[in-house]
């Protein structure tokens, strides 16, 4: 099972990823949004925005997420790390329930380009 510190390092290269897209990936990236990340196994949120490119971690809470963030991603921590990681297809994980990302319509039709 993943640690907090190693949901947290992942969500950090998923930043740095996003920081250096380019193009509609680049565009996608940009949005301004509060987000969400509850990493069910552990029963922790990661909350912050997506701001410049970029994710940034406000805060780490326990439990599921007190606020409703725009976009709003659950996972077992295993499954960050291995989407972070490359080693687990989004479209795949999501399919099967083992992803769950919840969002605008608008705002799923942008972040696809991103997963």
């Amino acid at each position: 099972m993943a640690t907090i510190e190693e949901c947290r390092a992942a969500l950090g290269k998923l930043s740095d990823t996003m920081r250096g897209a380019e193009g509609e990936v680049g565009a996608a990236a940009a949005l301004e949004r509060s987000v969400s990340c509850h990493v069910t196994d552990l029963d922790i949120t990661f909350a912050g925005r997506m701001t410049g490119g970029r994710i940034e971690v406000d805060a780490t809470l326990p439990g599921p997420p007190r606020e409703k963030a725009r976009i709003r991603l659950a996972l077992a921590g295993d499954d960050l790390v291995a989407l972070v990681d490359g080693e687990l297809n989004f479209a795949t994980a999501w399919g099967s329930g083992r992803v769950r990302l919840e969002a605008s319509l608008l705002d799923l039709f942008r972040l696809r380009k991103l997963l």
